[in-house]
């Protein structure tokens, strides 16, 4: 076992150990109140899939909680719910994630019952079937939503073969194929304690964390064979084009796309306050140049997802059929002008003060601060990070943003969902 120790900005300590079998723990004592919360992050997501199997994690993860060698579904709501405790699951593009939460007293027998559902969940037959045919709901609900259409064929644009382009759900095809026994294999690949990550935040200390899951996980051990890693991908390159779907809707859907940096790349933190700058809430650039001054959008922003591997970033918009050419020059005009244009030291301020005031509010509980760091840990980048991040954030100057733009804002991917009219308009 190794450990050692770390402190944020509020004075608390971060302790991280790696156990014998491998598995990382981060603990932080937070006595505040008679809470504690706990996440379990899997290295397995989205990017660990092949285009057969799309969305077999997002229903591993799902169906985890319907059942044990030892439980059944019911008894499991029934353990919850009589300790007034709180347990999910979820999946992300690069992992995936038991999240727990109880007071104090009853985190040990919660994480117990955590441990049983990740290390012999038995998949029932119907529990499976009850997910693929809520799974096979959700896809053809976001079939008729225009902004779904609009962001699908614009990743499968700029991503192409890469697990990036597929839909965290799935497909229709990929869905109907899956099988109990595929389930099975993909958990035996990838649960296991060296691709685990626990962090632990709340009244409790870190020997009692450390004492706790190795009762709930020490004895677990890694197979013979070698961690499963995802497949290592060719550099992506930018082929930037229009993909148009014609859609009978009230509004049209307008997303331009530039390849962007991944979480750690000395990018990363520049272009996260051109995202705040750019589409940040009421203030940001897009809101007010688009919407407010010229009437063009009813919702404009931008996205700037955190990945292991190269990102994208997003600048979208919704607006009338018959103002889509000026929308789209609009879009265009407001992202690409940081490229000869600097920004006011006003505007630089703003944009750090409004993304470090909500970075901040974003660890203030127990679940929230567990979640940052098994995030940054499972990302790869460290509990560190997150000292060093808003370092960096704070340091970003305008010819830092300005040298950025030019890096990425060159030629844009478009993707545009809408009625006839709009589609003549953008052509």
């Amino acid at each position: 076992m190794s450990s050692s120790l770390t402190r944020d900005r509020n004075h608390l300590k971060v302790h991280r150990t790696v156990l014998g079998n491998g598995m990382t723990v981060l603990t932080v004592e937070n006595p505040t109140a008679d809470i504690v919360s706990g996440r379990i992050f899997i290295r397995v997501g989205t990017r660990y899939e092949q285009a057969a199997q799309a969305g077999i994690t997002h229903m591993l993860m799902s169906v985890l909680t319907r059942g044990t060698q030892q439980l059944s579904s019911m008894e499991i709501a029934e353990q919850i719910e009589s300790v007034g405790a709180g347990l999910g699951t979820d999946s992300a593009t690069d992992y995936s994630l038991v999240n727990l939460k109880t007071v104090s007293n009853d985190f040990s027998e919660i994480l117990n019952l955590a441990a049983d559902i990740m290390r012999s969940p038995s998949f029932p037959e119907s529990e499976v079937e009850l997910e693929r045919r809520l799974t096979l709901q959700g896809l053809r609900s976001m079939q008729e939503q225009p902004f779904s259409i609009a962001q699908r064929q614009l990743r499968q644009a700029m991503y192409g073969d890469h697990p990036y382009a597929l839909s965290a759900l799935g497909y229709e095809d990929s869905i109907q194929q899956l099988t109990r026994t595929d389930l099975e294999t993909h958990h035996q690949a990838y649960f296991r304690p060296d691709n685990v990550v626990v962090s632990i935040v709340g009244r409790i200390t870190q020997e009692q964390s450390i004492a706790l899951v190795e009762e709930a996980f020490g004895d677990w051990k890694n197979p013979d064979t070698a961690r499963l890693e995802p497949p290592i991908l060719p550099e992506l390159t930018p082929q930037p084009q229009r993909i148009i779907t014609e859609q009978d809707t009230q509004q049209a859907i307008l997303i331009l796309g530039y390849l962007a940096p991944p979480v750690g790349s000395p990018d990363y933190t520049t272009l996260r306050l051109i995202n705040s700058h750019l589409g940040n809430g009421l203030s940001s650039r897009l809101f007010v140049e688009l919407r407010e001054k010229q009437g063009l959008a009813y919702d404009v922003s931008t996205v700037f997802p955190t990945r292991v591997l190269p990102s994208q970033f997003l600048a979208y918009i919704g607006t009338a059929p018959m103002n889509v050419a000026i929308a789209l020059a609009g879009l265009r005009q407001e992202v690409e002008r940081l490229c000869t244009t600097s920004l006011t030291d006003e505007e630089l301020q703003v944009a750090k003060s409004k993304y470090l005031g909500q970075y901040a509010l974003g660890k203030q509980t127990n679940a929230q601060i567990a979640q940052i760091y098994g995030w940054y840990e499972t990302l790869g980048t460290g509990i560190h990070y997150d000292e060093q991040f808003q370092d960096d954030f704070a340091a970003v100057t305008s010819e830092d943003v300005q040298a950025v733009a030019n890096r990425y804002f060159i030629e844009p991917y478009v993707s545009l969902v809408g009625p006839k009219e709009a589609i003549g308009m953008a052509e």
